[in-house]
Parts: structure tokens; sequence; C-alpha cells
């Protein structure tokens, strides 16, 4: 199975019903697709359904887990930093993506911006009451809680 199509035949129903834009991800782990999804922010008015998002969602409802130790993300562009970020927490081996992020710009997408601002966070965030959030570590780690 060319995994890559799988992924091209989620984006392509994405776009037809107008979901969002031309991104979709198959995750697959042990030669099967284990979770699947395209973009979604216009359908949901959420920016955060992106096509990875809602594949790694899919996979973990379908595998009852946070960790997707041992799979593998095939998408369709290479991954904003938000993705990247969920996909690094799921713990995803391996990603091939199509598109790059200079591409993704050429349609109008600014994932490029993302980049550049995360390359400085100071440009947009800084540290404020960090000892009370200190105190909330602090007091969550005497719960003794699960790590994930």
């Amino acid at each position: 199975m060319d995994y890559m199509d799988e992924a091209l035949k989620e984006a392509y129903e994405g776009i037809e019903k107008k979901h969002g834009g031309p991104f979709a991800s198959v995750i697959v782990k042990d030669g099967k697709i284990i979770g699947r999804g395209h973009n979604k922010v216009l359908l949901n008015h959420d920016p955060t359904c992106h096509g990875e998002i809602e594949a790694i969602r899919d996979a973990c409802k379908k595998t009852g887990s946070h960790d997707l130790s041992g799979a593998e993300l095939y998408t369709t562009a290479e991954p904003c930093p938000m993705c990247l970020g969920a996909i690094l927490w799921a713990n995803i081996s391996k990603v091939y993506y199509g598109c790059t992020i200079e591409d993704t710009d050429k349609i109008g997408f600014r994932d490029n911006k993302f980049y550049k601002i995360f390359s400085n966070r100071q440009s947009i965030a800084q540290e404020f009451e960090r000892e009370k959030c200190l105190k909330l570590f602090e007091d969550y780690e005497k719960t003794n809680p699960d790590r994930y």
C-alpha cells in the first residue's frame, strides 16, 4: 500500500467537502494505518484541526493510547510547528512529507511566519509570575502523578 496515496485521498476528500486546506495525514504502525485525518479548520472553526493533529487524535482514539511510539506519519506537507510539537508529544518515530514549507507559502499559507517567530520566541512570549507557577508545579509533584 502506498501510504502517501492514502494521505492524498484524505486531502482530496477534505478539499471536496471544503473542510480546509490541502493537508492530510495517515499514521502507520506495523504496516497498518492506525489513524487518518485531513484539515478541518474551516469545518470546526478551530485553528488546531490540522491534518496531522486530526490523524493523531484518530490514532490515539483507535489504539486507546496517547503513545504512538514506533508509528510513522505520512503527510501531504511539511508539518507546521504546532503539528511538529504534537508529533513529538505522540512519540511518532518518523515523518514523511510531500510539499515543503516554501510550497505551502506559495499557495497562501503562513507556516514560515511561525517558524520565524519560534526561532525568536521572546518576540511574543515573556516570563511572568514564575514563582506562583513554580508552586503549581511543586503541588503537582506532590500528587505523585502519572507521566506521559
